[in-house]
């Protein structure tokens, strides 16, 4: 549906404070985390010290808040934190201190959406900020671009409306990608086969189109991402949308012209699968991609001319939605498609073969818990998962194997599939569902180590 109004008024998100955090090291190494996948679009940050021991009684929480629905990230820039979240009704971006909670101003405009399998109403991607601006790209396609400081929109494109994009399975949902002066986007326009424009870059400052490509490949839920490959900067695109029959893959493209320099086909047969794991550039001439439906995760090599070929290919190593971590010249991930058959693991990135395996399930109070299809998140050279329940461990990992170090429960409730943001030592979380003891909240716990 289209935009009817804009509303630039307050809605929820009162300020709950409850503890401060301790004082950030001296020697402290802190990084912005401007986009979901944060300051280096890869799930890594340099952040350090961090907690060693955690306290028995759990992280501490420095403030929290109740929050709408949606399974967007929040993200930090310029000392402000930006949360798009759907609230009575509307797609509201609010912009807080990171310290306190404290809110500084809400843009909000109405939405009318009902998820087809009854998962969310609210907004699937995360805010993008950048040089003073506030890219939100919502459920219903509408795409927005706002003043950091002020809240006020600077401009607006209805993408459902300028290139027929459809509700697709779970509404519309990639986030888009900043690269200088360009907003790279995957539109996804039209669907079921029909040719459209499948991504498209606009002016960062006025949101005049600049380049477009189109393809029967639709949207998917992955975030463009953007590498330099044999000399030359591409945007990497999973898309693939609705469509019978299934398709999709990945997209190379130049970024400074819109060129298409390569179409690799990765999407299950199956009509009900989606791809929404963003592509992860190794080094300049290989990529990892993956689905959990049937295929699994590849790695692409590209050649002088940008061409791609598979190196090896992996059904057993294809992630949902996560991206993998590198280490030591392996990948580990999450792989699997639901909460019986998710597993983490270790893949040989020469050889494409799965180095180990571990199950992480376990009883609590009489019911089997784990990880599952858990968040991958590395700081430093420390490693922490989050499980979509609420579950937070430090990991030890290597190609050898997996030790947990330390566990804590952060709440109990279904969808916690949403990356944390790490920033200043402080660890911000997102309840996507409410649990026995509250709604929807979005968490700032302590994480600073001295």
């Amino acid at each position: 549906m289209r935009v009817l109004a804009i509303l630039l008024i307050p809605v929820l998100l009162p300020d709950i404070r409850a503890a401060d955090p301790a004082p950030l090291a001296d020697n402290a190494t802190t990084e912005e985390w401007p986009h979901f996948l944060g300051p280096h679009f890869d799930a890594t940050t340099r952040e350090q010290p961090l907690l060693e021991k955690w306290p028995e009684a759990g992280l501490k929480v420095v403030w929290e808040a109740p929050r709408g629905e949606g399974y967007s990230c929040p993200v930090i820039a310029d000392g402000r934190l930006f949360h798009f979240h759907q609230v009575d009704g509307g797609e509201t971006l609010d912009c807080l201190d990171p310290a306190t909670g404290e809110k500084e101003w809400s843009f909000s405009y109405p939405i009318e959406y009902r998820d087809r399998y009854g998962f969310s109403a609210g907004p699937r991607s995360s805010p993008v900020v950048a040089d003073g601006r506030v890219f939100i790209a919502g459920v219903t396609a509408q795409l927005n671009c706002i003043d950091a400081k002020t809240g006020k929109r600077i401009w607006h494109r209805d993408l459902e409306k300028d290139y027929a994009v459809p509700q697709y399975f779970f509404g519309y949902g990639p986030t888009p990608f900043v690269h200088g002066d360009k907003l790279i986007i995957n539109v996804g326009g039209k669907a079921d086969g029909d040719k459209g424009v499948c991504v498209a870059a606009f002016d960062v400052k006025t949101g005049k189109t600049l380049w477009e490509v189109t393809d029967t490949w639709g949207a998917s839920y992955a975030s463009p991402m953007v590498a330099e490959l044999r000399g030359k900067t591409c945007a990497l695109v999973m898309a693939g949308g609705e469509s019978k029959p299934a398709h999709g893959g990945l997209l190379t493209i130049e970024v400074e012209t819109g060129k298409v320099l390569d179409r690799f086909p990765w999407r299950a047969r199956k009509y009900e699968s989606v791809l929404a794991s963003s592509p992860l550039a190794i080094d300049d001439r290989r990529v990892f991609i993956s689905e959990c439906y049937e295929l699994g995760g590849v790695l692409l090599e590209f050649d002088e001319e940008l061409k791609s070929r598979p190196v090896w290919k992996q059904r057993e190593f294809g992630m949902h939605f996560m991206m993998p971590i590198v280490k030591d010249g392996h990948l580990f991930g999450f792989a699997g498609r639901n909460p019986p058959d998710t597993e983490f693991k270790c893949v040989d990135l020469e050889k494409g073969e799965i180095a180990w395996t571990k199950d992480y399930r376990w009883q609590e109070n009489g019911m089997i818990e784990g990880l599952f299809r858990g968040s991958l998140l590395q700081a430093g050279d420390r490693y922490f998962a989050l499980g979509e329940d609420g579950i937070f461990i430090e990991l030890r990992i290597s190609p050898k194997g997996t030790e947990e170090v330390q566990r804590t429960r952060l709440f109990t409730a279904r969808e916690a599939w949403t990356l944390p943001a790490l920033h200043r030592g402080l660890l911000y979380v997102v309840q996507n569902t409410p649990a026995a003891d509250a709604g929807r909240r979005l968490i700032c716990y302590d994480l600073r180590g001295e």
